[in-house]
């Protein structure tokens, strides 16, 4: 596992040993920073389900200002600390050891306003799909503009609506798909 491109282009991430963790392919993750493209520069972005915090590092390394990282499972924290260590970005980021909705609500009354937020739950899992796409349609927690991602696989159907998300564009790739969502909530 590598980071594609930017600052630490090319650089080795550590990665899982086993399979408790199913991490984002360099293909699909290339494919999503594509179609985010310069909009990453200067963002916040949030990577809900890390891992090894891949996506949230790439995100870094291609001009993030911040990266919030929330897993609950000790071992993939300690990895995505020690990535972070590896490529002496602590500073930029944050890791939240905990639950995806507990971090992201943590986040909500802390007053964040993320441009992206890239959730990744176990593909078994649907119940963590809906629980995390109903609190971010119930929570205003994008900043304007701001896009929910989601990679689920592709016999997974996600509700295209879910409070003030809309899905606008899904991208398949191989047994993945990255579905957007924009708030449709009228700007303050």
């Amino acid at each position: 596992m590598r980071v594609i491109a930017g600052k630490f282009g090319s650089r080795t991430l550590k990665g899982p040993r086993g399979q408790a963790l199913r991490p984002t392919s360099d293909r699909l993750r290339e494919t999503l920073f594509n179609i985010l493209g310069a909009a990453v520069e200067d963002s916040v972005f949030v990577d809900a389900y890390a891992g090894t915090g891949a996506v949230g590092i790439e995100a870094l390394s291609r001009g993030a200002k911040r990266a919030v990282f929330i897993e609950k499972h000790r071992t993939a924290v300690a990895l995505i600390r020690k990535n972070l260590a590896v490529l002496g970005i602590e500073q930029d980021a944050e890791v939240l050891p905990t639950d995806a909705v507990k971090g992201l609500t943590w986040l909500a009354n802390e007053g964040m306003r993320a441009d992206f937020i890239f959730m990744d739950p176990p593909y078994a899992d649907a119940t963590e799909y809906a629980r995390v796409l109903e609190f971010l349609g119930t929570f205003s927690l994008l900043a304007p503009g701001g896009r929910v991602i989601v990679e689920h696989e592709k016999r997974r159907k996600l509700a295209e609506k879910m409070g003030k998300l809309m899905r606008v564009r899904t991208v398949e790739q191989g047994d993945g798909v990255l579905s957007f969502y924009q708030s449709q909530e009228p700007a303050a």
